[in-house]
């Protein structure tokens, strides 16, 4: 086996293990502590209930570990196991060539893998979530979902794609800066439609009903200074009982959204907190700090490619002998995550940081403890653990863990 097929074989066994050895240790916290309520949370969180989300994420963890034996089984089956060489070879000998081919051979690839995936979604849905009492999602719906998604796929993936394709065959080595140019405009016209015309076509949105709660909130959104289309509720109980809220968009379609599960467990001053942590986001500038650095790492990332699909060894890392724009495309989306793994605790670290922030600017602008009530009953009645391994968490968690910020809060309220 050739040095660079060496390197690439090891860097993704090296990324497995470690996903695995990350998995293992997160389900020994949870486990570990199974038997007893951290004290800071036994008021509030029966020890029924904390063994639920101990048992939960023991099982989520079981899917998770054979989703990623089952990822980099289909790594090395398109690529030194020659599945994108024979994907490619065989539409070119059914003449195809150029953009329509590099469509065609992305398609088989990511449609392939998605079926190979599809008996541990529906697993995941249908047994785990069911299991637990979550999932109210039908058989009806997930394929309902499944088309529309596959509908969304195809009128806004494939032209971006198409578009990117062509400026690989025709704009020179200096291509991957106009596709970066056509990409961050593509995600911040898709950031901008996303919550009027895209979101609704999965789920229903309306505006608060309740007139007492709708006042609350209107009191909250203007002692913030915001101003956009609503806060809306999100129908979240077709599909699942979890609750949640978050903030989306930009400009004149920006909005909050609440879950109606949210709405229906938590407290007035409790759905004012979540509300006035939401509006922190927007007010501190989160979304547009995000999408900055998306387009700055797409930058980086792109320009990598740029050099890279000029270099016969890149090709031959993945066993892939016949260097084309789409093979490129392929073989980065499958080597840039294992490189870019490793970095995975910085950008959990600054997500979480922004966690802190909006929780201060809530705290700021209400009770604190109301917004600690509502995130213990948001962690009892989602089972998420409150006991999660440390180095896993620096890994994965987009928010802090439990203990970290309910202790933060209170300390604010202090």
């Amino acid at each position: 086996m050739p040095t660079p097929a060496l390197f690439f074989v090891a860097l993704l066994g090296l990324v497995t293990a470690t996903r695995l050895w990350l998995l293992w240790r997160q389900r020994l916290a949870a486990l570990g502590h199974r038997a007893r309520v951290p004290e800071e949370f036994a008021a509030e969180v029966p020890l029924a209930a904390h063994q639920k989300a101990a048992d939960y994420t023991d099982a989520r963890i079981r899917v998770a570990a054979v989703d990623v034996l089952l990822e980099a089984a289909i790594a090395l089956v398109v690529t030194l196991g020659g599945g994108l060489a024979w994907v490619d070879a065989f539409l070119r000998g059914r003449g195809f060539s150029g953009v329509p081919l590099g469509l065609l051979v992305i398609a088989v690839l990511a449609s392939s893998s998605a079926l190979v995936g599809l008996p541990l979604s529906l697993y995941r849905t249908f047994i785990v979530e069911a299991r637990f009492g979550f999932n109210r999602t039908t058989w009806a719906l997930y394929l309902a979902d499944l088309v529309k998604g596959l509908a969304l796929a195809l009128v806004l993936g494939a032209p971006l794609l198409a578009v990117v394709l062509w400026l690989m065959h025709r704009a020179g080595s200096t291509w991957w800066l106009y596709a970066w140019a056509v990409w961050f405009a593509f995600s911040v016209v898709l950031l901008w439609a996303y919550p009027a015309f895209i979101a609704p076509w999965f789920n229903r949105f309306q505006p608060l009903a309740d007139d007492a709660l709708r006042a609350r909130v209107e009191a909250v959104v203007a002692r913030c200074g915001f101003s956009s289309r609503g806060v809306f509720v999100m129908d979240g109980s077709r599909r699942s009982s979890h609750g949640n809220a978050y903030f989306t968009g930009f400009g004149a379609n920006k909005r909050i959204v609440l879950f109606d599960t949210l709405i229906e467990r938590l407290a007035g001053d409790e759905v004012e907190a979540v509300l006035a942590h939401e509006l922190g986001h927007y007010r501190l500038r989160h979304v547009r700090k995000r999408l900055l650095l998306s387009a700055a790492a797409s930058f980086a990332g792109l320009a990598c490619l740029g050099w890279l699909s000029h270099e016969p060894a890149f090709y031959g890392a993945f066993g892939v002998s016949t260097p084309s724009p789409h093979a490129a495309l392929v073989l980065f989306s499958i080597g840039a995550p294992l490189a870019t793994f490793w970095l995975s605790p910085l950008a959990a670290a600054w997500s979480r940081r922004h966690e802190f922030e909006a929780d201060a600017f809530a705290a700021a602008r209400i009770d604190a403890r109301a917004l600690a009530h509502a995130l213990v009953k948001l962690y009892k009645d989602n089972a998420t653990t409150l006991t999660p391994d440390p180095l896993y968490s620096s890994f994965y968690d987009s928010h802090p863990p439990a203990r970290r910020r309910i202790a933060r809060l209170l300390e604010a309220r202090a």
